[in-house]
């Protein structure tokens, strides 16, 4: 009911409109206002064209969706909305002739002109384009903040997945070597404990946030290493410096605690053999290194380590954590980071957010350019083929017609980024494929411990 209320009010504005223009081309006639044939006549023209479009743009929302739309499906749309508005038109003429004014249907048909549906024809292209665009608009900038939602609300439960691994993954490695210690001794099993619980006050304190200063990093680097020696005693042999060279620098919260425990984890540790790990800073970076001597038999683990490691790098800045190791040595360097680098080398979320705020500015920019365009267009045609009608028979508006028209196409292809040949936002995807190709050149040349 609400559908065909619609129509019959949509319906009435045509009407009128036409009336209008028909109004101006004609003249005005007094004793046709007064007859309710007269509107009635237009109102079925109306009814019929606006019902057959009205269902021709539902179909086409249910079945495509304006959401997948692009220039090139509005286009055909369109086409199918100026078709279809023609046909209706072809049908209202043919009721209106044989039925209402009885006419026999050939001479209908033998008096039938094209010239008739000139009119219907400019009428319906203006106004199917400028339906079909402005809802594929709206529909463009509906995805757009669908999409930036979507974004940041994955982005953001990822970062607190990655941080809330740090808690089970810490302490699950301590209760395994407090455990050990019970058996082998159980007074440097007090000692840990007591330890471990200043530790993990530290790690629920730093766990939630984004970045900590690499000196207080440092500072529990350095108790977390007294911390392995009640366990490991000789085994572990620990370079870490006194001093930091930048006091500015900023790091990823656990992460060296999170490399130590790797480098354990993942290699032997005796007092013949003992484990050395260095830990310095360099050229913007705080290496972690160790000599390389890795256990012959290590059940697989849980993945977290290095690859929690990245991925949280991954989430503040776009510089990227390198690994690399040989035969003697496996070194890891993390990006160090202040309030300056961080602006420079913003997060993937805070970059997406400011190109796309950027892009979509450029964009809502360059599209109004081109409905003003459209608007004036839409206005300045139908008037100069009113002059044009009003004073000779010679059709010239064809021409700034055609010339402003083709001047239009190619504006809306470049307000909506789209190209008969490269496709819909080639631009974009070129860079997009550029970056890809980049990172996983980057990522193929790291290793694993």
């Amino acid at each position: 009911m609400k559908f065909i209320l619609k129509i019959l009010k949509i319906s009435l504005v045509v009407s009128l409109v036409v009336i209008a223009l028909d109004t101006t081309f004609n003249g005005f006639r007094y004793h046709k206002m007064l007859e309710p044939a007269y509107w009635g006549t237009y109102f079925f023209y109306s009814f019929v064209i606006t019902f057959l479009n009205s269902l021709f743009f539902w179909q086409y929302g249910k079945r495509v969706g304006w959401e997948n739309a692009n220039l090139k499906k509005v286009a055909m749309a369109s086409l199918g909305s100026i078709v279809l508005t023609l046909s209706g038109f072809f049908f209202c003429r043919l009721v209106d002739k044989t039925i209402f004014n009885n006419q026999a249907l050939d001479d209908f048909l033998a008096e039938e002109s094209i010239s008739y549906y000139f009119f219907p024809l400019l009428f319906t292209t203006i106004v199917a384009l400028g339906f079909h665009l402005f809802y594929f608009y709206k529909a463009l900038q509906d995805k757009k903040v669908k999409e930036q939602k979507i974004i940041a609300g994955t982005a953001s439960a990822k970062f607190d997945a990655l941080k809330n691994q740090l808690d089970p993954h810490f302490l699950f490695n301590s209760l395994n070597v407090l455990s050990s210690l019970i058996e082998e001794n159980p007074a440097m099993a007090q000692r840990f404990t007591s330890s471990l619980s200043k530790i993990y006050r530290y790690v629920l304190e730093q766990k939630n946030k984004e970045l900590v200063s690499l000196e207080e990093e440092i500072k529990f680097a350095r108790t977390y290493s007294e911390l392995l020696k009640v366990r490991f005693e000789e085994g572990l042999i620990f370079e870490i410096p006194d001093q930091i060279k930048n006091p500015e620098a900023k790091i990823v919260p656990l992460s060296l605690q999170l490399l130590l425990e790797n480098t354990i984890k993942h290699n032997q540790v005796s007092a013949q053999s003992p484990l050395r790990i260095r830990i310095v800073e360099e050229e913007g970076q705080l290496i972690i290194a160790n000599n390389l001597q890795p256990k012959e038999i290590l059940k697989k683990g849980s993945g977290v380590g290095l690859a929690n490691i990245k991925a949280r790098y991954d989430l503040v800045t776009h510089r990227q954590v390198t690994i690399t190791a040989t035969a003697t040595e496996f070194k890891v360097a993390l990006p160090l980071l202040t309030k300056i680098t961080i602006m420079e080398a913003p997060s993937i979320q805070d970059q997406y957010e400011a190109d796309s705020y950027l892009r979509a500015k450029e964009m809502v920019k360059n599209q109004r350019a081109f409905y003003g365009n459209l608007t004036a267009y839409c206005i300045i045609i139908p008037a100069l083929a009113i002059i044009n009608f009003l004073t000779t028979s010679f059709y010239w508006f064809f021409f700034p017609m055609l010339g402003w028209g083709l001047g239009l196409l190619f504006h809306g292809m470049a307000a909506f980024e789209w190209s008969p040949f490269l496709g819909k936002d080639w631009e974009r995807r070129k860079i997009e494929e550029i970056i890809k190709k980049e990172q996983f050149q980057n990522h193929t040349g790291h290793g694993k411990n």
